[in-house]
């Protein structure tokens, strides 16, 4: 398995598949598609490949060099329980050291599995 740098050319057409094979995963819906291709190649992403396969991927924000967000992160189904997700989290802290790694999530139970801690909370401000 290979985990590199997200490439627009090569990936986005099956990174988008993959999100629209995904229940509960509307980025790829045409009212977000495209700010969703754009925020891929503004954002730190990263995919994981295994023999010319898309399998995973991640997309995080870098806030300024003070911390990383996690903002995404999907592995296929046939590729999950390989430890795919924590690698992809492991890439953002050896390109970025020094910098603390946070996740925010929506599917605690994978985090908590993998034993990173809970620290905080999200909260939506209203319109």
């Amino acid at each position: 398995m290979q985990i590199r740098k997200y490439n627009k050319i090569t990936d986005e057409a099956k990174l988008m598949q993959m999100i629209c094979d995904e229940e509960g995963w509307d980025y790829a819906d045409k009212s977000m598609a495209e700010k969703y291709k754009a925020a891929l190649e503004s954002s730190v992403t990263y995919v994981a490949c295994e023999g010319g396969t898309l399998c995973g991927y991640s997309r995080s924000l870098n806030d300024c060099g003070f911390y990383i967000y996690v903002c995404d992160l999907l592995v296929k189904p046939a590729f999950r329980g390989k430890e795919i997700g924590k690698k992809l989290v492991e890439c953002l802290q050896a390109d970025y050291p020094g910098q603390t790694v946070y996740v925010m999530s929506d599917v605690d139970a994978y985090y908590q599995k993998v034993e990173y801690p809970r620290i905080g909370s999200i909260f939506e401000v209203p319109a």
